[in-house]
């Protein structure tokens, strides 16, 4: 993301010593979201980088919207990233290495670097989705491993 976008939104992040929180709207406002895509050479609406704004070290989060009848223009792979896509509203398709499959809410898919990837909105209301990044066989521990109980109560 441009730096010049980083502090566009620098007012939204509240921090703390091991957090930061930053609020994007509503689902219906992440239109109000442009990305400058770097080697499209071309704006995209509906979509929001979390990285650099929540100062993310191990992973990359975006949300999501594509209007209805939109598609990708273009198949892509990473070079290191697997991806987990999240759908929380609206219906579509999704296509990885030729094969095409349904996608609507609650649809998870998880996706390898080297799976080719695109996907569409071919209904007559928007698809509104979470892509999640991070560096395929990065994870060294489960949740329940890694976890710790701590004996301080909630202060609510």
């Amino acid at each position: 993301m441009p730096i010049q976008e980083l502090k566009k939104y620098s007012s939204q992040v509240k921090t703390g010593q091991n957090f930061s929180a930053f609020d994007a709207g509503s689902l219906e406002d992440l239109f109000q979201y442009e990305l400058q895509h770097p080697r499209l050479n071309r704006t995209v609406k509906g979509k929001l980088f979390l990285r650099e704004i929540l100062d993310l070290t191990s992973m990359q989060v975006s949300l999501n919207r594509l209007p209805a009848g939109a598609a990708v223009p273009f198949i892509h792979k990473h070079k290191q990233n697997e991806e987990l896509y999240i759908f929380i509203k609206g219906n579509g398709q999704m296509q990885v290495d030729g094969e095409t499959f349904d996608i609507k809410e609650g649809t998870v898919v998880r996706i390898a670097p080297d799976g080719g990837r695109v996907w569409r909105n071919n209904s007559s209301e928007d698809l509104y989705y979470i892509v999640i990044q991070g560096k395929d066989g990065s994870l060294s521990q489960d949740t329940f491993d890694d976890g710790i109980p701590l004996e301080t109560p909630p202060s609510w």
